[in-house]
């Protein structure tokens, strides 16, 4: 192709042709021969790729340019890989549409399976978790609904009227044989063996003990007056030794100078007190694995709160914020708060409280935290607890480390007597003192940092669970589980015990509850639970029952077969903070697994655990959300008696073990769950009390075997 007038072109091409004749700016293409195509694809058989002096050889015999050749050659590799991919799509397209047909086939297939049980139509797994998530949403719109209730009562001066409850969907629930409840709001009748159910709600969450209340801005004024002196109170306490605090000779813990604490911080009415008045007061410092702003707003946050401190928040609601603060810091957040806190053990009153709860950021990297009880008249007889500037200090350390220093006094008005199991345990303060409150702390702020970790050990794991997002949907499975069975034991007023004489002198607690929460088994659930006193360290009690060896001496409905530990999850620095899945042999139940969680701190252990079947697991283990797996969880709680071991001699609470090692004896809470039925109709016999209670005296009685101590 020529641009100019004259002058030769590459195509040879004269230059008699007017250069701006555009007939000759198109591209003139070569046609090459039949004998030049079939030389070339006879050569493009044998190679493919032929060299430059092949090349050369073929434009001599065929007359064309090597260019030509190596041309020839890319477009022709190119048009047989295109055809080659034309087959493949093709080839995969058939077979695309021949799998449609079959998956359509069996999806009408499925449509008539016929239960061989029942003769009824199959429920999927898929509808089943489907059923439980709208359950779940149906809860969450009901607290939605309270929360919005209450705050419209604040303009019409009175409580809205209570709506007609919203009768649930019950669909067929696992029979999981033992286990453990959520359930609140239903209790016994009479202390007799008709146990019938009462009316009541069935939420996971119980409905708080009061009405609203109305808040007016001379109250706010005086909350800020009131949390502002015991922030002062509480910072002397925290940072002052003598003589406020002296050291106690038994086991060396900070014991309140009752006389210089009244002398410096005077109070009015101090000789009207009531004879059965009691001082709890206790300090303990530690270090914990969160950063210090992390720690403020789970303690600002009342959800957080309870995920924080399971074994001892029985549940905690936030009734007004008076002032949100610094929305960075948390710095002069004050907000009313009502929580109720227990002892694992239905033998142990509750203790609810309406406090004032103020975070002042002191300096950078410093918070204090002050929990102060404010009266309301409406509730005076109600609570019998009365909490004094209490809280914490919380100072950030280097690598996401924080030193926390923790202060607990209340007032108690014993107006019935306290157990006798657990009078020393209370009355010396370690029941809900400070050590309790930082021991379990430090547990739980190691496992939410393995709960963060986003590795995965095959030491852990055993090779089981395939992901870290398995690792975490196991977690949070398992803590689901432990929150149920902290529930279950409690003593709140939603929980009403009727006692069975005949095992011991503290008899089998029993109540009944109807199931429909989501996460739980549907119909009607028997809870039974007792405490007994073992001579034995809560270390040793705890080794026992976390020894799958040993597991057969105790757990007497595996009717004696071992057990084998098939995955494992560490969540602490301490082996017996950990995750379970046991299998156990020669079992009829092939389909049916164990999980289990292990916890230990200064202050105590327990051991908790739940059949859970195979496919419910393998949802767990693949990363999904657990939150619809049904489970009712059954275990033990061990906490020391009290009594010091006089052969160990004063240790402090920073020790190893705590008071699970300074402890002569244990407090062994052991509790089951029977589901009766899976009717919510149904009514309780004696026949299912008669199990239950002989269950719980068996596994007593075997315990106790074991471990050689005497039977009475």
């Amino acid at each position: 192709m020529e641009y100019g007038s004259g002058g030769g072109g590459g195509s040879g091409s004269g230059g008699d042709h007017d250069a701006s004749d555009p007939s000759r700016r198109k591209k003139r293409y070569h046609r090459h021969t039949a004998h030049q195509i079939q030389r070339l694809e006879g050569m493009f058989k044998e190679c493919p790729h032929p060299d430059e002096k092949q090349r050369l050889q073929l434009s001599r015999e065929l007359g064309l340019a090597p260019r030509q050749i190596k041309f020839w050659f890319q477009n022709r590799r190119t048009q047989m890989k295109a055809q080659h991919e034309r087959a493949d799509n093709c080839s995969l397209r058939a077979e695309n549409d021949k799998i449609r047909c079959e998956n359509i086939a069996i999806r009408e297939a499925l449509k008539n399976v016929i239960c061989p049980s029942c003769g009824g139509p199959h429920v999927s797994e898929d509808s089943y978790f489907d059923d439980q998530k709208l359950r779940m949403e149906n809860a969450q719109l009901k607290e939605e609904l309270d929360r919005v209730s209450s705050i419209a009562a604040k303009y019409i001066g009175r409580p809205l009227s209570q709506l007609p409850p919203v009768q649930p969907i019950h669909i067929s629930s696992l029979d999981l044989r033992m286990a453990s409840f959520d359930g609140h709001g239903i209790g016994v009748a009479a202390p007799s063996l008709d146990l019938d159910l009462l009316p009541g709600s069935s939420s996971s969450m119980p409905n708080l003990p009061f009405q609203p209340v109305v808040i007016s801005d001379m109250d706010k004024s005086l909350m800020t007056d009131v949390a502002a002196n015991a922030m002062e109170e509480l910072l002397r306490l925290l940072q002052t030794n003598e003589p406020l605090w002296i050291k106690s000779t038994n086991d060396g813990r900070d014991v309140l100078n009752l006389e210089s604490y009244e002398r410096i911080f005077p109070r009015a009415n101090t000789h009207f007190k009531s004879p059965n008045l009691r001082i709890e007061a206790s300090r303990d410092s530690g270090v914990v694995i969160m950063n210090g702003l992390a720690l403020v707003d789970m303690f600002m946050d009342s959800n957080k709160w309870v995920e924080l401190f399971p074994t001892i928040v029985l549940m905690a609601k936030t009734i007004e914020v008076i002032s949100s603060g610094m929305l960075s810091s948390h710095s002069g957040s004050l907000q009313l708060m009502y929580e109720e806190l227990q002892v694992l053990s239905p033998l142990v009153s509750t203790r609810e409280f309406y406090i004032l709860r103020y975070c002042q950021q002191i300096e950078q990297g410093l918070w204090a935290i002050v929990n102060v009880s404010y009266d309301f008249p409406q509730f005076a007889s109600q609570c019998q607890s009365h909490r004094l500037p209490s809280g914490c200090l919380i100072q950030d350390m280097p690598n996401g480390y924080s030193k926390v220093t923790w202060v607990e006094h209340v007032e108690i008005e014993d107006k019935t007597p306290t157990h006798r199991l657990y009078r020393d345990l209370i009355h010396g303060g370690l029941a809900f003192g400070a050590e309790r409150w930082l021991a379990t702390l430090q547990r739980m702020c190691e496992r939410f940092a393995c709960l963060m970790v986003s590795g995965t050990s095959t030491r852990d794991l055993g090779g089981v669970i395939p992901s870290p997002d398995g690792k975490r949907s196991m977690m949070k499975l398992a803590q689901r589980m432990v929150n149920n069975f902290c529930t279950s034991i409690s003593t709140s007023n939603s929980h009403r015990w009727t006692t069975l004489l005949g095992l011991n002198e503290v008899g089998v607690r029993v109540t009944v509850h109807k199931s429909s929460d989501p996460g739980q088994p549907n119909g009607v659930v028997l809870s039974a639970a007792t405490t007994f006193w073992l001579p034995v360290t809560p270390q040793n009690v705890f080794n026992f029952f976390k020894d799958e060896r040993t597991r057969p001496q105790w757990d007497v409905l595996s009717n004696g077969n071992a057990v084998q530990e098939v995955a494992h999850i560490a969540n602490g620095s301490h082996p017996g903070n950990c995750i379970s899945v046991l299998r156990a042999f020669n079992t009829s139940q092939n389909n049916m697994l164990i999980l289990q969680e292990s916890c230990i701190d200064n202050s105590g252990s327990l051991v908790v655990y739940c059949p859970v079947d195979l496919p419910a697991i393998n949802v767990a283990m693949s990363g999904e959300d657990p939150s619809y797996i049904p489970l009712l969880p059954s275990g033990f709680t061990i906490s020391p008696d009290g009594h010091p071991d006089q052969g160990d001699g004063a240790s402090t609470s920073s020790s190893s073990h705590g008071n699970m090692g300074k402890s002569g004896g244990s407090l062994i809470t052991v509790a089951f769950q029977i589901l009766v039925s899976s009717l919510p109709s149904a009514k309780l016999n004696l026949e299912s009390v008669t199990t239950v209670n002989n269950l719980i005296g068996n596994t007593v009685q075997q315990i106790k075997a074991a471990l050689n101590c005497p039977s009475s």
